[in-house]
């Protein structure tokens, strides 16, 4: 007894090869598409747009960084600023068009008394837009 293979005169020998032609063919029918559609992406539609009179969009408010720290020292756009001026310095921005955004800037270590000082500074010179600067906690 011998083990054979299974070709034997009868039967037929499989062709591993690719047969490439609907290939090509599915190609070339996807190049005749795209080279008619190509001109009509280029051109646009004319649209007869109405005419309006509208006000500009206001400018982008400006941004002051207020800095303070543990001992109650204040920055103003990382400048000194003496808590003598702070309110002086807060009114002013208070009447610039448009308001200011003030972002506090404050030491881990800074206690709640500094930050509430600057605070009701911001309230009472009718500041709207007031704003917190953190880090994000480093990932384990």
């Amino acid at each position: 007894m011998s083990f054979g293979s299974f070709e034997g005169e009868g039967v037929p020998r499989l062709n591993a090869e690719i047969n490439t032609t609907p290939l090509v063919d599915v190609m070339l029918v996807l190049l005749v598409v795209f080279i008619l559609t190509a001109p009509l992406l280029v051109q646009g539609i004319p649209v007869n747009l109405p005419q309006v009179s509208a006000a500009p969009l206001p400018s982008p408010a400006q941004v002051v960084e207020l800095g303070v720290r543990a001992d109650g020292s204040l920055f103003w756009n990382e400048n000194p600023l003496s808590p003598t001026h702070l309110q002086a310095t807060l009114m002013d921005a208070a009447q610039r068009q448009p308001q200011p955004e003030i972002r506090i800037r404050a030491d881990a270590e800074t206690p709640y008394r500094h930050l509430a000082r600057v605070m009701a500074a911001a309230q009472s010179a009718n500041l709207n837009r007031i704003g917190f600067l953190t880090q994000p906690e480093p990932k384990p």
